[in-house]
């Protein structure tokens, strides 16, 4: 009904939330499946499709079934046993204290903001975990693969300059190794 609607609206308003209205079961699935909702208020008698039959049709949806559904009614029979059963996170009975309902929300509310912020922190750590497993790209190998072939450069001359059988070996040793870093470099630039 309008009227609820309305002071919904006003309960909620304190929130600074983006507030959907639907005055259906229908409407309220067609929004939910257009956008993200943090959280669902659904009064039990809503006309055509009632406020369970709604959240039980919520509940399906691999997009919407995780989104937490607050059931509003106006009396207090067993509805909060059928609405746990059908995946309601929530219930109240109107006439509903204002602070009261505004607090579940806000709770819901929270907790999707940190839900969405570890979604972003998965993600970044995936890219951090892929880039690790990846061999290393970019200047920076290449750099390395410069200056090692430069210190063994300089070895190769000082042991040229070196007297002895072993030192010949070890220079020619280290010839072979900084042709094959200098390889790896013009491999790894193509």
């Amino acid at each position: 009904m309008e009227e609820n609607l309305v002071a919904l609206e006003a309960v909620l308003g304190p929130l600074h939330q983006q507030i959907v209205r639907a005055s259906s079961g229908e409407e309220a699935l067609k929004a939910m499946l257009r956008q993200d909702f943090a959280v669902v208020l659904l009064d039990v008698l809503m006309p055509g499709m009632d406020g369970f039959e709604t959240a039980a049709n919520i509940k399906r949806f691999d997009r919407t079934k995780d989104v937490p559904i607050i059931l509003l009614t106006g009396t207090d029979t067993d509805y909060a046993y059928r609405g746990y059963a059908i995946g309601a996170a929530d219930f109240s009975t109107k006439p509903f204290a204002p602070w009261v309902l505004r607090t579940k929300v806000s709770v819901f509310l929270d907790l999707d903001r940190k839900n969405r912020q570890l979604a972003v922190q998965a993600k970044q750590l995936q890219r951090l975990l892929a880039s690790d497993r990846k061999p290393v790209e970019g200047a920076e190998p290449e750099e390395r693969l410069v200056e090692i072939g430069e210190e063994l450069a300089a070895i190769e001359l000082q042991l040229r300059g070196t007297e002895g059988p072993d030192a010949a070996a070890l220079a020619d040793r280290t010839a072979k190794v900084r042709r094959t870093v200098n390889g790896l470099r013009v491999r790894h630039s193509a």
